[in-house]
């Protein structure tokens, strides 16, 4: 329903004006970002060009929008509360769908290029992201727990808004620069690209995915734990008691 939305407003501006629609040619710097020991995070480049019909660009401004999503996965943020100087967990809230990270840029702040329907349609900025929540809960105590998850996924580096970012240079060639944190989780994600003029989106179906992956000892243990679960539980208790022994054998001759 989103993407019908999407469309419809995409064709307005198009259909009004009788003129054919411009192409997007979106790329990144690297398809793949490889996780290893010592990964203190990537910058991901995200460039590319607008085609215009007839090689001519239109008087008059455009503006740019890249964003990259990860993988959604499904959340339960916890409040707590300190009671008689103990610290437990008191309200909680469930979200079906929270990308592990999100960042978007923007050639100029996104209040200014977009109205408030169409970022919430296509979901520019962190206040219209859509996170699904779940469950009866008040409205006003749902917004509460909406903006504590995205304000931590901030403080953690996975959630980034960053606006007059997007360079364009002749309202032809465009690119920005994201940061990727060091804690960034595993997956598919997809970098979008968007093209808007006169406060609507024209362009937003170019898509390029970026593979996040772990590689050498930490896919290693990542597989062992995911799906040879027992053996690797019982690996770690032997070790575990091994280095206890040796380290017990070790102080005893000192």
């Amino acid at each position: 329903m989103r993407w019908l939305l999407a469309l419809i407003l995409a064709m307005l501006p198009i259909a009004a004006a009788g003129q054919a629609v411009p192409k997007l040619v979106p790329d990144v710097s690297q398809r793949q970002i490889n996780i290893q020991s010592g990964f203190t995070g990537a910058e991901l480049l995200l460039f590319g060009a607008i085609i215009y019909p007839r090689g001519v660009a239109p008087e008059g401004q455009v503006d740019v929008a890249v964003v990259l999503r990860g993988p959604a996965r499904p959340i339960t943020l916890r409040e707590k509360r300190q009671i008689a100087g103990i610290w437990i967990n008191a309200d909680s809230s469930d979200f079906r769908s929270v990308p592990a990270y999100y960042a978007i840029a923007s050639s100029r702040p996104l209040s200014s290029i977009v109205d408030s329907k169409t970022a919430a349609i296509y979901e520019l900025g962190l206040d219209k992201l859509q996170l699904s929540p779940s469950g009866e809960v008040d409205a006003k105590e749902q917004r509460r727990f909406s903006n504590g998850l995205v304000d931590l996924k901030q403080r953690n580096g996975l959630f980034r808004q960053e606006a007059g970012s997007v360079e364009i240079t002749d309202q032809v060639l465009y690119r920005a620069r994201l940061k990727i944190p060091s804690s960034v989780p595993v997956g598919t994600y997809v970098a979008e690209t968007l093209l808007i003029r006169d406060g609507r989106v024209i362009v937003a179906d170019d898509k390029v995915e970026v593979r996040v992956r772990k590689t050498g000892f930490e896919q290693l243990v990542t597989i062992l734990a995911k799906d040879y679960s027992l053996f690797y539980g019982t690996m770690a208790v032997l070790i575990s008691l091994l280095l206890g022994w040796f380290a017990g054998f070790i102080f005893q001759r000192i």
